[in-house]
């Protein structure tokens, strides 16, 4: 802390993380590890055979990369930092440190939420407007929507940003959580965090259900043009399209929902934080997963990719 006057200005803050847990310390260590490697290599070759297999050059695919990045860059967001804490046993972060991680959280977190509703859309032109679902899922229209989920995460998290500079922080600098979240921000603060409040509801109304609002409403389409198919194997192939997307959507706004309903008063109980693992951490593992388990056409690409490979 620096004093400047009667004021204390605070430079840095202490991240408790899992030091209540000093027996599991290890542990943890080890798990963290092996989750972030097993999410870093699942992501980096999904996005690798996407990109190299000429089949999977179609929007579904296109947008599944970009997912698939997004998490990448989620997960490593965090992920280290924790790594580093356990393992050296210093928890301090800077106050530049400890904005510049949320703002990278946010926008991410606000993109991925963004492009999961993009892959909504895509789901019902393809399921409910077949014969059109070429012109209108253009690859320019493609690339712009992937380019406005991006956009719409940065200038919500900026924004954000720019309402948390505004804050003053003279102490305690303790954050009970083992990332810089604003929900224990706000509550470290000196100042009067009413308009941040309202610029968080803004924000989780605009984007949050908005999103969720679009999502579902696809999927109603969806099941109803999926009904009126009489073929069983018919059902079973456009089913089977959208069970992957719909089960991610679900893990990712479930556990973002209770985590911030749960931590509204802004201090993180233990169960809150390891509930915010399962956004942070566990999804962006599980997410290359869920959409390759049952994914036909991920599994004819490795396959192609393998026989290559040996004839090599």
């Amino acid at each position: 802390m620096v004093g400047g006057g009667n004021i204390t200005k605070i430079t840095e803050f202490i991240l408790l993380g899992f030091s209540d847990f000093p027996r599991i310390k290890a542990l943890l260590f080890i798990i963290f590890l092996l989750i972030y490697i097993t999410a870093l290599t699942w992501n980096l070759c999904l996005i690798l055979l996407i990109r190299m297999d000429s089949h999977l050059h179609i929007p579904m695919y296109f947008f599944l990369s970009n997912l698939s990045f997004i998490d990448l860059c989620f997960i490593s967001s965090t992920v280290p930092n924790v790594l580093f804490h356990l393992f050296k046993g210093k928890k301090t972060i800077s106050f530049v440190g400890c904005l510049a991680q949320y703002f990278f959280c946010s926008a991410l977190g606000l993109s991925e939420s963004y492009l999961m509703t993009v892959m909504a859309y895509d789901r019902y032109a393809a399921i409910c407007k077949p014969l059109l679902y070429s012109s209108i899922m253009s690859p320019t229209l493609c690339v712009q929507m992937v380019m406005g989920s991006y956009v719409a995460g940065l200038t919500g998290s900026l924004s954000q940003l720019c309402a948390l500079l505004q804050l003053h922080f003279c102490g305690p600098n303790i954050i009970r959580h083992f990332f810089c979240d604003i929900p224990q921000l706000l509550l470290l603060s000196c100042t009067d965090t009413f308009f941040v409040q309202i610029l968080i509801i803004i924000l989780a109304m605009l984007c949050g259900l908005m999103n969720a609002l679009v999502v579902m409403i696809s999927y109603v389409y969806v099941a109803m043009s999926i009904m009126r198919i009489t073929s069983t194997k018919g059902r079973f192939k456009a089913f089977n399209t959208c069970a992957s997307h719909l089960t991610a959507v679900s893990l990712f706004y479930t556990s973002c929902l209770f985590v911030y309903f749960s931590s509204s008063s802004g201090d993180s109980s233990s169960f809150d934080r390891f509930a915010s693992l399962f956004y942070l951490v566990i999804i962006p593992m599980l997410n290359p997963l869920i959409y390759s388990l049952r994914n036909k056409e991920i599994k004819d690409a490795i396959k192609r990719l393998q026989k290559k490979t040996y004839h090599c």
